[in-house]
Parts: structure tokens; C-alpha cells; sequence
């Protein structure tokens, strides 16, 4: 069994919804980020890769690479999970928490943990979607930008 942390943030900046987890959610900012900017897929990757001993998500998909301008971060998650299983490893369960001011996670959760079981093919039982505010204090709390943070679980195949 091996464990993996993840953690991503991304500053608001201009638009109308934000990715994450896969999931189109309306908000009245967008976020500044190279690719469409997913922090729960970011930080799912980052979980992904430490736990297989395979460095991190800017490793493998450089900012400063217009191959991944705007890109699906859902293309993030399949390959790093590609790469995970080439290492003989399984996902067993994934555990997620958003730290935001807003938006609201709990009306988009469900559809969240729909499609990053879907990502990582695992039971939607293995996968938990959370979230917390900073109750006011700091960037996240003056509503500057959103973060995540996720904790992997691998096992051998």
C-alpha cells in the first residue's frame, strides 16, 4: 500500500464558472491558470503521482508548454493514472477537500465523485468530495482563489 498528497490552488481571475473535479461549475469568476485550471484534478494528480514515486503534475505537464494551453485536466488524470498503472499499482480510494469561500461544492459533489471515479475507474463508494471555507481569514477567505488538497490510496496489483 502506498499513500499520496496532492495540493493545488489557483488565483480567481476573469469568467463565468470554474472547473473541478471534471465538473463544469457556475461562479462569478473563472481562474488564471495555463490549462482550465481543475485544482481537485491538479491536486488528484500531484496525490497520484507522489504516491507512485513519480515526482509531480509540473514534471510531466510543464505551464510553460502551449501543448497544454487550456487543456482538459481530465487528460492529466489519465495519463498520470497510465502511468501509475504501469508501475503495477491500483487506486483504492481517493479523498478530496476544496477550500473555497465559494462556490458552494455541495449542489456539483455528487457529479464530482461521478466523474473522477469514472477517471480513476473505481466504485463511486471509493471516492469522497469535501469542502471548507477559511472562515474569512487569508486569500481563500478575502475570496482571491480556490485550493484543493487530495489523499491517494495505492495498492499493488
Amino acid at each position: 500500500m502506498r499513500i499520496g498528497s496532492g495540493f493545488d490552488v489557483h488565483a480567481f481571475g476573469p469568467g463565468d464558472f470554474l472547473m473541478l473535479g471534471g465538473v463544469r461549475v457556475p461562479h462569478s469568476r473563472g481562474v488564471r491558470a495555463h490549462s482550465d485550471g481543475d485544482v481537485v484534478l491538479h491536486a488528484l494528480c500531484d496525490a497520484l503521482l507522489g504516491a507512485a514515486g513519480l515526482g509531480d503534475i509540473g514534471e510531466h505537464f510543464r505551464d510553460t508548454d502551449p501543448k497544454w494551453r487550456g487543456a482538459d485536466s481530465a487528460r492529466f488524470v489519465t495519463t498520470v493514472l497510465a502511468m501509475v498503472q504501469a508501475q503495477r499499482l491500483k487506486v483504492v480510494n481517493a479523498d478530496v477537500t476544496v477550500l473555497a469561500q465559494a462556490p458552494q461544492v455541495t449542489p456539483f459533489r455528487a457529479a464530482m465523485r461521478q466523474r473522477i471515479a469514472q477517471l480513476l475507474g473505481i466504485a463511486e463508494a471509493c471516492v469522497n468530495i469535501k469542502a471548507t471555507t477559511t472562515e474569512g481569514l487569508g486569500f481563500l477567505g478575502r475570496a482571491e482563489g480556490i485550493a484543493a488538497q487530495a489523499v491517494v490510496l495505492l495498492a499493488e496489483t
